[in-house]
């Protein structure tokens, strides 16, 4: 079983208050493969978005300068909301903050056009709480609605700031969201960790039947 949520809190509440966001190993100065695909959704000015375990990145930065207005961010640490609140200024007033584990969280019945997760599903090696996750994506993203997913890939780390991940092909996400998501397209990245390592990602592009 994976670790129960508290213990997952207090490892990514530790990791925040004791390293700076642009040191840990998956920053990314902007999410350029993310962006690109959730352009490929249509995502537009009035799409309600949720970045999971968006934390302190910069994504919701450039979803703003996007002009879109109807953005959540969730993620288990509120040390790492706080990064991206301070460094947004007034901007942050238009974003909604949530402390929540994604497998537990209270979400709006297909309250979100656009689900995005850069690298929590990965963490999620439980199959009963990968199901979990999936049966939370579906109920809410709504019919016709889209979700950006991505983690390590099968070339990829095995582990990830001391815990172990789930490496997955684009297909093997889908598979494990099906039948309530359909793969759309898949996406490979080469990360360049900021200590100049090298980690292989894998993004799925989903639609919601």
């Amino acid at each position: 079983m994976t670790d129960p949520a508290p213990d997952r809190q207090a490892h990514w509440q530790n990791v925040y208050r004791t390293r700076t966001a642009d040191s840990v190993s998956w920053y990314r100065p902007h999410l350029e493969t993310s962006l690109e695909l959730l352009e490929q959704t249509g995502l537009g000015v009035d799409s309600r978005l949720i970045d999971v375990g968006g934390g302190a990145s910069t994504l919701v930065d450039d979803l703003l300068a996007r002009g879109l207005g109807r953005i959540t961010v969730l993620d288990l640490s509120a040390a790492a909301l706080d990064v991206a609140r301070t460094r947004l200024g007034e901007r942050a007033r238009e974003v909604a903050w949530q402390v929540d584990d994604v497998l537990t969280a209270a979400l709006p019945a297909g309250g979100f056009d656009v689900w995005h997760d850069r690298a929590v599903f990965h963490f999620l090696t439980d199959p009963a709480d990968a199901a979990r996750y999936a049966r939370q994506a579906a109920f809410a993203v709504r019919p016709g609605g889209h979700a950006v997913i991505a983690g390590f890939a099968p070339d990829g780390p095995e582990r990830c700031s001391g815990l172990p991940v789930a490496r997955r092909s684009a297909e093997e996400i889908a598979g494990l969201l099906e039948p309530a998501f359909r793969l759309l397209a898949r996406r490979g990245e080469r990360h360049v960790t900021p200590a100049g390592g090298e980690q292989s990602f894998e993004y799925a592009l989903l639609t919601r039947t």
